[in-house]
């Protein structure tokens, strides 16, 4: 059990049996009444985000979610193959459980599955990955006052604004948690 006192980012709540995790909170001590904390919150299992209400040292039951490492091998079928680094057991998973993880997998790339109540929650990557530019416009040199930007399209089909100097082939490092460029790796 865990008090919404003890509430910070990212820890996860069980509520009418689904997980929950607490993406941003907000302990409320009004001048007149009880104490109470707002919370905005995302359903692990459907992705819904909603905000919520508790009492101050309400209780709630903490979602213990197993993070496997797993090693992601290829796509068929509309099915991603994932190997459990340990047991070598292989698993699929679909491209709707993955989500918008899609745009970062490479082959061979180590991958945390989350799983609860024996039911895959989804991916989670590393904070970067490195990707390949397969395409994008030459930039020119002056063409600009100031730094500009365009689009490049990655080795995994994802698009991203990357600054002029980029050029095909480049190998770049791209934050997985907003999808922005970071460097050229």
């Amino acid at each position: 059990m865990i008090s919404t006192n003890e509430f910070k980012t990212n820890v996860t709540v069980t509520i009418d049996g689904d997980a929950w995790q607490v993406v941003e909170f907000q302990h409320v001590k009004p001048g007149k009444g009880a104490a109470f904390v707002r919370a905005k919150m995302r359903n692990l299992c459907t992705g819904a985000v909603v905000e919520r209400t508790f009492n101050a040292g309400e209780r709630l039951p903490k979602a213990h979610i197993d993070r496997r490492e797993m090693q992601y091998l290829y796509e068929s079928d509309g099915m991603y193959v994932f190997m459990d680094n340990e047991t070598y057991e292989q698993t699929e998973l679909s491209k709707e459980t993955l989500g918008s993880a899609l745009n970062f997998l490479k082959e061979n790339m180590d991958v945390k599955i989350m799983i609860y109540d024996n039911r895959v929650l989804g991916v989670d990557l590393p904070n970067t990955v490195e990707l390949t530019v397969v395409e994008t416009e030459p930039g020119i040199k002056g063409d600009t006052a100031t730094g500009g930007s365009k689009n490049a399209t990655m080795n995994t089909g994802y698009v991203v604004k990357v600054p002029l100097f980029i050029n095909e082939g480049d190998v770049l490092a791209i934050d997985t948690r907003t999808g922005d460029y970071i460097s050229r790796a």
